[in-house]
């Protein structure tokens, strides 16, 4: 079978040579899920407890210091509606997070559903979903460097993070980090192929 997540015409080959082609016209279109997300942060990283985004930003674009050098991991966390007919035989939801630094861990409606390193930050989320509204977060993990410049401007008795080697300062350009999007939610269409 077929796995479409967009429409169009398919040409698929087979190991014997032989094409066949698919025209694709039912899928759904692509839905954007819209802030606002509120994510929550660890304790003893210097961020407060959460904050709500309206939008999704990268951690060193926020107006709070705790929020733009936090390194670690922050929860972004969403109930998101889906539709009764996203939902079925013959068709699969994907939930693409998009752009994301650096790790994701998706959960949904408490089912775990694995961790997404790289690129395309994908994942089924056809077994956990259901018709009406489900219960979303993603547990994102950054890279540690904004916390290191974050501490050159506090004194060293508040410092969060120790090394014996510290190759950035106030004037260290920050990392983009956190959960970039766009989130989607892609329905995709099951196309039989014939023999």
């Amino acid at each position: 079978a077929l796995q479409a997540y967009v429409n169009g015409q398919f040409t698929v080959k087979r190991a014997s040579g032989k094409t066949q082609k698919l025209d694709v016209a039912s899928v759904p279109a692509v839905e954007e899920i819209p802030g606002p997300w509120l994510v929550r942060f660890q304790a003893k990283r210097g961020a407060p407890p959460s904050v709500t985004l309206d939008s999704l930003i990268s951690w060193d674009q926020h107006s709070d210091p705790g929020v733009k050098y936090f390194s670690g991991t922050a929860t972004y966390v969403k109930d998101l509606d889906i539709p009764d007919a996203d939902i079925g035989a013959g068709s699969r939801l994907l939930l693409d997070l998009g752009e994301v630094k650096n790790l994701a861990e998706v959960t949904l409606n408490g089912r775990d559903l694995g961790i997404c390193w790289k690129p395309p930050f994908r994942v089924d989320i056809t077994a956990a979903a259901h018709a009406g509204a489900n219960h979303l977060q993603i547990a994102v993990t950054n890279l540690w460097p904004n916390r290191l410049i974050g501490d050159q401007f506090l004194p060293e008795s508040q410092r969060i993070t120790w090394t014996t080697f510290n190759p950035y300062t106030k004037d260290s350009p920050t990392l983009r980090s956190g959960l970039l999007g766009p989130v989607r939610l892609l329905t995709t269409v099951i196309v039989p192929i014939g023999g």
